[in-house]
C-alpha cells in the first residue's frame, strides 16, 4: 500500500463530503469477479500502480469504455508540455468547480506529493484567486474555456499568453478540461466514495460567499 503525504493545513482538509442525491445502489462497487470483461484488464493496471483498486474506478468499471476513455484522456494529459504543477491547476479548478469531492482528495493528495505550497492548495480547493500570479493565469484560463464555452475572447487569451504559455498550452488546457470534466461527472452520477487512503484531504464544497 502506497503511503501518502501529510494532509494540507487548510481549514476544509477534514471536513466531510457532501451527499449525492443519486442512490449508490444504481452503481455497484465491481471486482474483477463482477465487472465487465473488458473493465478487468484496466483495474487489474490501476491497482499494480496505485495499490488499491480506488472505489470510483470501481463503479466507472461499469462502463469499459467510459473508464478506457478516461485513462487515456488523463494520461495523454500527462504527456503535455505543461509542467505537473501546471496540472494540477487546471484538473483541481475543474474538480472544485464541478463539486467532485473524490477527485479534489486526489489531486489534493497529488499536489501534496508534488510539495506545492500549501497556500497554494488551500486557494485551489477553497476556489480562491492563487497567490502564484502564473498559476493563477491557468486558473483563470480555465474558468474562462469553461465558462464562455471554449469562446475565449483576445483579452482572455492574451493574459494567458502574457505569463508565458504558449497556443500548445491553451489547447492543452482544453485536453484537460475535457478529461476531468468526463470523470468529475461520472463520479457525482455514481456517488463515489472516498477511499480510506484519501481521507486525510477530504473535502467539501465551500459555502458560498456571503451577499454585498
Amino acid at each position: 500500500m502506497p503511503t501518502h503525504p501529510p494532509a494540507p493545513s487548510t481549514p476544509s482538509a477534514l471536513s466531510a463530503p457532501s451527499a449525492l442525491s443519486t442512490p449508490s445502489t444504481v452503481f455497484v462497487d465491481h471486482t474483477l469477479e463482477s465487472a465487465p470483461a473488458a473493465s478487468r484488464g484496466l483495474m487489474e493496471t490501476m491497482t499494480r500502480r496505485l495499490g488499491y483498486l480506488p472505489a470510483p474506478a470501481a463503479r466507472l468499471a461499469a462502463s469499459p469504455q467510459l473508464l478506457d476513455g478516461f485513462l487515456k484522456l488523463s494520461g495523454l494529459f500527462e504527456t503535455t508540455t505543461l509542467d505537473p504543477l501546471t496540472r494540477e491547476v487546471v484538473i483541481l479548478t475543474i474538480s472544485t468547480r464541478n463539486a467532485c469531492h473524490v477527485c479534489v482528495a486526489m489531486h489534493t493528495g497529488k499536489l501534496t506529493a508534488l510539495g506545492a505550497d500549501p497556500e497554494l492548495i488551500a486557494a485551489l480547493r477553497e476556489r480562491r484567486p492563487l497567490p502564484d500570479e502564473r498559476l493563477d493565469a491557468v486558473r483563470a484560463f480555465t474558468v474562462e474555456v469553461v465558462e464562455r464555452a471554449g469562446a475565449v475572447g483576445p483579452k482572455a487569451l492574451d493574459a494567458f499568453l502574457a505569463h508565458g504559455y504558449t497556443p500548445r498550452n491553451a489547447l492543452e488546457v482544453v485536453l484537460g478540461i475535457g478529461a476531468y470534466t468526463l470523470s468529475t461527472l461520472a463520479n457525482r452520477m455514481t456517488d463515489a466514495p472516498l477511499d480510506e487512503q484519501l481521507a486525510p484531504y477530504a473535502w467539501s464544497e465551500p459555502a458560498p460567499a456571503p451577499a454585498a
